[in-house]
C-alpha cells in the first residue's frame, strides 16, 4: 500500500510538470502571437500612410498640371 501511495505520488509530480511546462509552452506561443498581431498592425498602419501619402503627393501633381494648363 505504502509503495503504490508512493506511486502515485511520483506519477502526480510528473504529471503536474508536463502540465505546467503545456502552460509555460502555451503562453509564450500567445506572446509570440499578440507581438505578430502588433507588428502586422503596425506595418498595415505604415503601408496606409504610405498611400495617403502617394495620393495627396498625385493630387498636388494633378492641380499644378491644371493650373499650368490654363
Amino acid at each position: 500500500m505504502k509503495k503504490s501511495i508512493c506511486v502515485s505520488c511520483l506519477l502526480l509530480v510528473l504529471s503536474a510538470c508536463g502540465v505546467s511546462e503545456t502552460a509555460v509552452t502555451a503562453a509564450a506561443v500567445g506572446k509570440s502571437k499578440a507581438e505578430e498581431i502588433k507588428q502586422g498592425q503596425q506595418t498595415m498602419q505604415k503601408v496606409q500612410q504610405d498611400i495617403d501619402a502617394a495620393n495627396q503627393q498625385a493630387e498636388a501633381q494633378r492641380k499644378a498640371a491644371e493650373s499650368a494648363a490654363q
